[in-house]
C-alpha cells in the first residue's frame, strides 16, 4: 500500500493547479508546468484538484494503481516545488586547463579535447559560469535540470586516476592508485 501516494499534495500560497483536458497545469511565481494525466496513460488512477490541494487515487487495487499513483503523486509534488524554489544542480570543472564559459546561450567547454565542446542550453533552463570552472544549472523542471547537468557531467566525466574532468560538486570520485604504486608493493 502505497504511503505516499495517498497524502495529499498542498499547494503553498501563490501556486495554482487545474486540469483541462486530461493535462494538469500547475502556475506559480517561477512559471508554469504541465503534466498529461489523461486515461490513456494513467488508466489505474483519478488526478483531482480539490481545496488548495492535488488529490491522486486509486481506481483499481492493482501493482499498476499503485505504482502509477506514487508516481504521478512524486511528479506533482516535483512540480509545485519546481514552480515555487526551482530546482539547481553544480557541477565542478577539475584539471588542468579545464574551463568553462557562457557565450550567449552556448556553454563553451575546454575539457582537454583538440576542440572545444560547445553545448547549446535547453530553453527553460538557466546556466551560470563561476570563475570557470563551477557550473550552476537552474530551472523550474527538475528532470530537465537533471538531464542537462548529466549531458554537460558525460562530456568528460571524471577519471578515476587523477580526478580530472566535469563532476557534480556533491560527488565522491573514487580514486585508484597508478601503476608504479600498485607495482612497489610486490618485490619477489
Amino acid at each position: 500500500m502505497s504511503r505516499i501516494g495517498k497524502r495529499p499534495v498542498v499547494l503553498p500560497k501563490g501556486v495554482a493547479a487545474k486540469i483541462d483536458a486530461g493535462v494538469l497545469s500547475v502556475r506559480g511565481p517561477k512559471g508554469e508546468l504541465k503534466l498529461p494525466v489523461g486515461d490513456e496513460l494513467y488508466r489505474a488512477i483519478n488526478t483531482e484538484v480539490s481545496e488548495g490541494a492535488v488529490v491522486v487515487t486509486r481506481r483499481e487495487e492493482s501493482r499498476l494503481g499503485r505504482t502509477q499513483q506514487g508516481l504521478v503523486r512524486a511528479l506533482v509534488q516535483n512540480m509545485v516545488v519546481g514552480v515555487t524554489d526551482g530546482y539547481t544542480k553544480m557541477l565542478d570543472v577539475v584539471g588542468v586547463g579545464y574551463k568553462a564559459e557562457l557565450k550567449g546561450k552556448v556553454l563553451n567547454l575546454a575539457l582537454g579535447f583538440s576542440h572545444p565542446v560547445d553545448f547549446p542550453v535547453p530553453e527553460g533552463i538557466t546556466v551560470t559560469v563561476d570563475k570557470q570552472t563551477r557550473i550552476v544549472v537552474t530551472g523550474i523542471d527538475k528532470k530537465l535540470v537533471g538531464e542537462t547537468a548529466a549531458r554537460i557531467r558525460r562530456f568528460r566525466p571524471p577519471e578515476p586516476y587523477k580526478g580530472k574532468g566535469v563532476r557534480f560538486s556533491d560527488e565522491r570520485v573514487r580514486r585508484k592508485v597508478g601503476k608504479a604504486a600498485a607495482g612497489a608493493g610486490s618485490g619477489g
